[in-house]
């Protein structure tokens, strides 16, 4: 593979006057460093085909333009056609431990990152949790995967919850807020990798981030307190709904990337722990009172 991002950056940049070196974290793109005499860059080498994700790198960078002019998302530099590459500016931060999100004046941070996003200019594409669900399943089958056996009660679930969210307006969405898509560089929280992001429903990135960084009750009440002004009954019973169609969408995206991925990376192990976590929600009294409020 260094064969190949040496041949991306000598792309991007043929002059020869590059220094380059990957950036880890994730598991299905390329990240790279490049250092160059003018600065210091990202430049965003797509998966193979991860359109089959939902992917789109239009609306990628239109997202992520966005969030850079709310000043909570990378510099674009340029966008590379036809592969869809990103280059943006590198942020010289630091990853902010989980624990460390989930503290009171972070978790104001973070919620204050999002509400801007969320209450700016729509931007294109579509993320409904449900659609992209059965857009999974329907990949996998396609191409002679199987579905797990929790899938048949989950999607029932699933089903319920976007019939109670379904009149809610979509609003741009970032609906990846894994940890390592935080970078804090002393003076502002920025969030990267708008990848999967889209019109779609604000309480999905807020349950998001409070199951990947695995906020208790009271942090996810500060999370819609800094965010909403308050953590009112209704929207922690949303909180918890949508808690379950995160993982759900965590756990189909393993699904379909362990049929058309060529990482090594075990998906299905992926996939099964957030069935699991998804199962440990859907017990919860608070998730029975909240879908059969």
């Amino acid at each position: 593979m260094s064969d190949a991002l040496a041949e991306a950056v000598e792309r991007v940049w043929p002059d020869g006057r590059s220094r380059w070196e990957v950036l880890g974290g994730g598991i299905t793109n390329h990240n790279v460093k490049v250092t160059r005499p003018d600065g210091v860059y990202v430049l965003r080498v797509a998966g193979r085909d991860t359109d089959l994700l939902g992917i789109d790198r239009t609306v990628e960078l239109a997202a992520t333009r966005a969030a850079d002019e709310l000043g909570i998302g990378p510099e674009v530099v340029d966008f590379v056609e036809p592969e869809g590459w990103l280059v943006t500016r590198f942020i010289d931060g630091a990853i902010p431990p989980p624990e460390r999100l989930g503290e009171p004046a972070q978790l104001r941070r973070v919620a204050a990152a999002l509400r801007a996003f969320h209450q700016g200019p729509p931007i294109p594409g579509r993320f409904q949790a449900l659609e992209v669900v059965e857009a999974y399943r329907d990949v996998a089958l396609a191409r002679g995967g199987t579905l797990p056996d929790e899938f048949a009660a989950a999607h029932e679930l699933g089903r319920q919850i976007a019939e109670r969210r379904a009149d809610q307006p979509p609003r741009p969405c970032h609906n990846d807020l894994l940890n390592a898509n935080f970078i804090d560089n002393g003076e502002r929280l920025v969030i990267v990798d708008w990848e999967y992001a889209g019109m779609g429903d604000p309480f999905f990135d807020l349950a998001n981030f409070s199951v990947n960084h695995e906020l208790d009750e009271d942090g996810r009440a500060l999370l819609l307190a800094g965010y909403a002004g308050d953590a009112s009954p209704a929207g922690l019973a949303t909180l918890d709904l949508m808690r379950f169609m995160s993982d759900f969408r965590e756990a189909m995206w393993g699904v379909v990337q362990g049929v058309v991925s060529e990482l090594e990376f075990d998906f299905d192990a992926y996939a099964a722990e957030h069935f699991q976590r998804l199962e440990r929600t859907a017990a919860e009294p608070g998730f029975r009172q909240a879908l059969e409020a």
